[in-house]
């Protein structure tokens, strides 16, 4: 993680030397830095929702209605039900363990962090049931360098692809048995334990894949959240992300003691 903050330093500090001299102004501050950013390739990493949406199975369609119309009233206004793990969304530590943090607990210190993409979709390609293994981690950093510390790491399956139909999404045979991809507990228990993440996202509705969410296990989702880690489900479009050198930048709103919530997600690229 050194190295990254180290860049961003230099960056930031260069580019605010510049402006500086440029038009005199000490008191620009971070100014430069956000024009630096704005400057660069940004990617919606979220799926925009709406009542067709697909999601976990045992959740109902977000209800949506209007309640003030232009010609009627001037304005328009609408009112949203859903549940909190509707679309592109946050589960915070406390979606699973009673007592742990809430989405409102959740630090913004902890929403703006190095992005890390680990990609697996030629694997699942071929088998859909495919769980990213400690190997593959592995071999990520020995092509890409070590995680960083605090890092937001994303699991690129393109399993988003298949979206908005929510039976290409859950990917049911005749039997009923999901296949979907997923994280493996040995690898969630490394990045916590020895890497020292902040988060971590995925394309799929659930941390677990298929089988074992169809027998109504949910090991890695219940380990991840148990180490006061938060993580997103449903993201969108991690194909056009760098697996290093990207920023990310995770926000929603906040309800109090929220256990979930509709997130935005965005990458901004080097």
């Amino acid at each position: 993680m050194r190295w990254f903050f180290a860049i961003i330093v230099c960056v930031a500090a260069t580019t605010a030397a510049v402006a500086w001299a440029v038009d005199g102004r000490a008191g620009a501050g971070l100014w430069p830095v956000a024009n630096d950013l704005r400057s660069r390739r940004i990617v919606d990493l979220t799926h925009a929702f709406d009542v067709d949406t697909p999601r976990w199975k045992g959740y109902p369609p977000m209800k949506r209605r209007r309640l003030y119309t232009y010609g009627k009233d001037g304005f328009l206004a609408e009112e949203f039900a859903h549940v909190g793990q509707y679309g592109t969304h946050v589960d915070p530590p406390g979606h699973f363990h009673k007592g742990k943090r809430m989405v409102d607990a959740i630090a913004p210190r902890e929403m703006i962090l190095p992005l890390v993409v680990i990609d697996i979709h030629d694997k699942v390609a071929a088998h859909p049931d495919y769980e990213l293994t400690p190997g593959d981690l592995s071999a990520w950093e020995r092509r890409h360098g070590r995680v960083p510390v605090g890092a937001f790491v994303a699991l690129r399956t393109d399993w988003s692809k298949r979206w908005p139909s929510q039976a290409r999404m859950l990917n049911k045979d005749q039997a009923g048995v999901a296949h979907y991809p997923g994280w493996a507990l040995g690898t969630l228990k490394f990045l916590c334990e020895q890497r020292r993440i902040t988060a971590i996202g995925h394309e799929t509705t659930d941390t677990d894949r298929g089988l074992s969410t169809t027998n109504g296990q949910y090991p890695c989702e219940t380990y991840i959240l148990a180490q006061d880690r938060y993580q997103i489900e449903l993201l969108a479009h991690l194909d056009k992300a760098p697996p290093v050198g990207a920023m990310v930048i995770v926000t929603w709103p906040k309800p109090k003691r929220g256990s979930g919530f509709p997130a935005r997600v965005l990458a901004i690229l080097p």
